[in-house]
């Protein structure tokens, strides 16, 4: 079963990864900068605490490894080839300053279990971007594919994860995928609403 669950979570995250970026370069959507640029700080941040906590190696949290290329690679290539819309706004920069004091306050209590929960909550208010993007938004600017494939392979990681950290940032990442499909729908219907009032 570890083996099973190890494998479907890079698979998954390899897939969407490739899948992603070849939407950004094709200018099929317009995802948040900001928001990857949180995921890649944090997941990275979450990996380190995790293994300080205990006797751990990455394959027992399988999922933040995984996460930790998507998120990178995915960054960069915004970076590269995102739109003006993908920039750093306002809100983005008032996200990036809560995700400052939360590592400052990391670095002066230097405990693995509260490092750890700040670092999930870092990766909560890395989704804030989108939200707010997706919640204003006329039309859906993400992909069901990508965030669909980023809730069902936490499921799939609790099959190996060691430890009550693992299980918490496969939980975490479970609720915070599942509410921004949730916006997506929202913003398809949106979209499909303004269309038939157009045409009628």
């Amino acid at each position: 079963m570890r083996t099973l669950s190890i494998i479907a979570v890079c698979t998954i995250n390899l897939v969407i990864g490739v899948r992603y970026c070849w939407l950004i370069r094709r200018g099929r959507i317009s995802p948040a900068l900001a928001m990857w640029v949180f995921f890649t700080i944090a997941t990275v941040g979450s990996l380190l605490t995790y293994l300080g906590e205990g006797l751990y190696s990455p394959l027992d949290n399988i999922l933040n490894t995984a996460d930790i290329l998507l998120v990178g690679t995915v960054t960069v290539w915004i970076a590269l080839y995102g739109d003006r819309s993908t920039r750093f706004t306002r809100f983005d920069l008032g996200c990036l300053a809560a995700v400052t004091a939360i590592v400052i306050a990391w670095a002066i209590t230097r405990q693995h279990v509260v490092a750890h929960s700040a670092i999930q909550a870092i990766l909560v208010i890395a989704y804030f971007p989108v939200v707010r993007r997706l919640w204003r938004a006329e039309r859906n600017t993400e992909s069901f594919t990508m965030w669909i494939g980023l809730m069902v392979a936490p499921v799939f990681s609790l099959l190996s994860s060691q430890g009550v950290l693992a299980t918490v940032y496969a939980v975490r990442a479970i609720v915070c995928t599942g509410l921004l499909v949730l916006l997506m729908i929202r913003a398809e219907l949106r979209e499909r609403d303004r269309q038939a009032q157009s045409t009628g």
